[in-house]
């Protein structure tokens, strides 16, 4: 089974994507993997869509509402950042954005003066570390090695290893990512402990939040998130996406689902499928 996922070789995506399928290939940006998944160019798909310390990755929402895909798995990965670079000597800071958050408290206090660069992802940071001394990169410690499996071909001939400075420099010893597995819609599952859906009411009343929840709530069916996110069609217009701890194949559920398509006729609801979750601990494979 070939996956693709956020390039290049050596992201927490790359580590999430390994417990999906053995022939991982990479793309620039998590919109380019929901997309060639929904098209049906790769079999699965691999983005991340929520930190326990950074909150939820707009750009995975956001593509969830405009691509039609199933979720068929969610993976939990536990983040576990390392400063690496050249020397202990350096002025700038490169790695993606939502982990440059994640360490924003070590870099005040150890690297107040050092300038932060956010790139396409952690690997793209410990690329740039490894072309210019005066950069060091935050990334997985499995990174440092010019010569592995997780060093990107692009890097020069004659960069070297990093050292890694320090491991663990993440503001929350429980920081950790929620990724989740795409296929094609046509392999969307009624089976599983969560499932996940998006609601675009197009209508806008006050109490209009409360009835989509209270379908929920009269049930006994927990929400473990909600977010609304902008439509794109007009200011103050909102998509709303929502988790829930009850499969698609439980009546309570299709229940649920009734009432909210009845909410949401003016709009539409878009059912990304059921799945179950897993923690995913092991980094050895790359």
């Amino acid at each position: 089974m070939k996956a693709l996922t956020l390039g290049p070789a050596g992201t927490y995506s790359h580590r999430a994507a390994q417990a999906v399928a053995d022939d991982v290939s990479f793309a620039e940006s998590m919109t380019d993997v929901i997309e060639a998944v929904a098209s049906g160019e790769y079999e699965r798909g691999v983005v991340p869509v929520e930190n326990s310390t950074d909150g939820s990755v707009n750009e995975s929402l956001d593509a969830f509402a405009e691509y039609d895909v199933a979720i068929v798995r969610e993976l939990i990965t536990p983040i576990r950042h390392a400063l690496l670079a050249q020397g202990p000597e350096f002025s700038t800071v490169a790695s993606h954005a939502q982990a440059l958050a994640q360490c924003r408290n070590y870099l005040e206090k150890n690297y107040p003066n050092a300038a932060l660069e956010a790139v396409a992802s952690t690997a793209r940071g410990t690329e740039r570390a490894r072309e210019d001394s005066s950069v060091a990169g935050i990334g997985h410690s499995g990174n440092a090695a010019g010569h592995g499996p997780a060093s990107s071909q692009t890097a020069s001939d004659d960069a070297g290893d990093l050292q890694v400075l320090a491991e663990n420099i993440q503001d929350k010893s429980s920081n950790a990512t929620r990724f989740v597995a795409l296929a094609p819609a046509s392999e969307r599952s009624e089976a599983g402990s969560k499932t996940s859906f998006i609601v675009y009411p197009n209508v806008d009343y006050p109490g209009l939040l409360l009835e989509l929840l209270e379908p929920f709530a009269d049930r006994d069916i927990n929400l473990t998130r909600v977010e609304s996110r902008p439509s794109g069609e007009r200011l103050g217009d909102y998509v709303f996406h929502i988790d829930v701890s009850a499969g698609l194949y439980e009546e309570r559920t299709q229940d649920a689902l009734a009432d909210i398509e009845s909410i949401a006729e003016d709009g539409w609801v878009r059912q990304l499928g059921s799945y179950d979750s897993e923690t995913v601990l092991d980094y050895s494979r790359i």
